[in-house]
C-alpha cells in the first residue's frame, strides 16, 4: 500500500466501530479522499482534533486496496476556528463543504475546486458582515466550475435579452416563448443580483446589498437551481437561509 502526502480540507467524518472514524477530505492533488483514522476517538489518539470538518490539514495517507485509505499522520495548517464560533459563518461554511462533497469525485484531481473551497473558507475567516452572500457567490462559482452556470441576462434557450422567467431544467432564465410549464417568475432585480454575486469576488459579494424581497427571491432561485443540477437535496441550505434576517 503506497504512502502519499497531501494537503486538504476535511469535509466530514463519521464514526466507525468503537474508536475509529472515516474522514472525507478534499485534497489538492488527489481529489476527494475517504480514509480511516484509526483510534481517533480514544482520549490518547495522536490525531486529537486535527481531522474535524473545516480544518485545513497536511496528511500522510496509505492508499488502500478497497475504497478506503488510511491516515497515518495529520498536521493542522489552518483550523478556521472563526467558522465554528458563529452561526452565520458556520452555516455558510457548511454549505461550501456539502456542495464540494457532492460534486467532487473520489481520487479525481480537481485543483480548481480545492482552491475555490480554500478561498471560500479564508473569506469566511475574515468574519464578513454577510457570510450568506459569500456562500451564495461560492455556489455560483462552483456551479460554473462544474459546467452548470445559470443563464441570468439572456434566455438560456434562444438568447433573447431580458427574460423574466426561470427554469432550472432549462438552464436558468428563459423568455416566455421558450419557457416550459414548470418555469416560474423571476424579476430583473433578482437575476441582476445573482449576476452580481457570480461576477464578484467572494469577499466582494459581501458588499452587495439588495432589499430583502430581492434577496429572498434570488436565494430561492439559486437554491433550486443548485439542487436540481447537483441532483440531490442539500441539508445545509435551509440552515443558510435561516441565518439571514426574516
Amino acid at each position: 500500500m503506497p504512502l502519499y502526502k497531501e494537503q486538504g480540507v476535511v469535509l466530514r467524518s463519521v464514526k466507525l466501530g468503537e474508536a475509529d472514524k472515516i474522514v472525507t477530505v478534499m485534497t489538492q492533488g488527489a481529489g476527494k479522499v475517504r480514509a480511516v483514522a484509526k483510534g481517533i476517538r480514544k482520549t490518547t489518539s495522536r490525531f486529537g482534533a486535527r481531522l474535524e470538518p473545516f480544518t485545513h490539514v497536511s496528511l500522510m495517507v496509505y492508499r488502500g486496496r478497497s475504497s478506503l485509505d488510511t491516515v497515518s499522520q495529520a498536521e493542522i495548517i489552518s483550523p478556521f476556528r472563526a467558522v465554528r464560533d458563529d452561526l452565520g459563518l458556520f452555516a455558510a461554511a457548511e454549505t461550501m463543504l456539502e456542495a464540494v462533497d457532492k460534486v467532487a469525485e473520489e481520487h479525481e484531481r480537481n485543483v480548481r475546486l480545492f482552491l475555490l473551497l480554500l478561498s471560500g473558507l479564508r473569506a469566511l475567516e475574515t468574519r464578513p458582515a454577510d457570510p450568506a452572500a459569500v456562500a451564495e457567490s461560492f455556489l455560483l462559482k462552483l456551479l460554473s466550475l462544474s459546467g452548470f452556470h445559470p443563464s441570468l441576462t439572456a434566455c438560456a434557450v434562444c438568447g433573447r435579452a431580458d427574460p423574466d422567467l426561470f427554469a432550472s431544467g432549462q438552464g436558468g432564465a428563459v423568455c416566455r416563448g421558450c419557457a416550459e410549464h414548470d418555469a416560474g417568475q423571476a424579476s430583473r432585480e433578482a437575476l441582476g443580483y445573482l449576476g452580481g454575486l457570480a461576477a464578484a469576488g467572494l469577499l466582494g459579494a459581501n458588499g452587495l446589498a439588495p432589499d430583502l424581497a430581492v434577496r429572498r427571491e434570488a436565494r430561492w432561485l439559486l437554491f433550486g437551481f443548485t439542487e436540481y443540477h447537483l441532483e440531490r437535496r442539500m441539508k445545509s441550505l435551509p440552515i443558510l437561509a435561516g441565518s439571514l434576517a426574516p
